[in-house]
């Protein structure tokens, strides 16, 4: 039962990763008003179901490391970051990584009644929560050092690298055009 709580502890840490660098990149790119098929509207729902379905993964990763006597998680190392007697730098990346996320969801659930301006101010926090993230699941995870995982989290930067690239890039409607000073055009 223990490996097996393991298994799952780790398995779950590894997919939440990948959700939110898929989320993380698909909110990016819906921002940028283009998309690739989908339409605006269809990347913000995909972008919601990533992140949802990370934020249900590393639930269910911390509750499995709580009953695992190897991980030995308590409830204050959940919360509180760097207290942790197991790896505290890395623990508490992955404890203020959580406390983040439960800010992020909380407010983006609430986002109709807090108002656009308080939403975006927070969710502005999802740029400090994944790179955190991903140095939490590098200093920590058991498998941090295998071929796989180091393949995984280049994958997950090169991802979210290059949805910053796209938003960076001038639109499509943009392109070919020259831009006209205000001034000049106004003769």
């Amino acid at each position: 039962m223990t490996e097996a709580l393991w298994a799952l502890g780790r398995g779950t840490g590894v997919v939440a990763l990948v959700m939110f660098s898929l989320s993380i990149a698909l909110g990016i790119m819906a921002r940028s008003g283009r998309s690739f098929g989908l339409g605006r509207f269809g990347v913000q729902d995909v972008h919601r179901v990533t992140a949802l379905t990370g934020t249900g993964l590393v639930l269910l990763h911390v509750v499995s490391l709580f009953f695992d006597p190897y991980a030995q998680l308590t409830l204050i190392d959940s919360v509180v970051p760097f207290l942790g007697a197991y790896r505290p730098l890395w623990l508490g990346l992955g404890t203020l990584a959580v406390d983040l996320l439960i800010v992020i969801t909380g407010v983006s659930l609430l986002r109709h009644r807090v108002g656009p301006r308080i939403f975006r101010t927070v969710h502005w926090a999802t740029y400090l929560l994944w790179p955190v993230a991903i140095i939490h699941a590098v200093g920590t995870g058991t498998d941090a050092a295998s071929s796989w995982m180091l393949g995984l989290v280049a994958a997950c930067v090169a991802t979210v690298g290059g949805a910053v690239a796209w938003r960076l890039m001038p639109s499509y409607a943009e392109r070919g055009q020259r831009r006209i000073p205000r001034s000049v055009a106004r003769g």
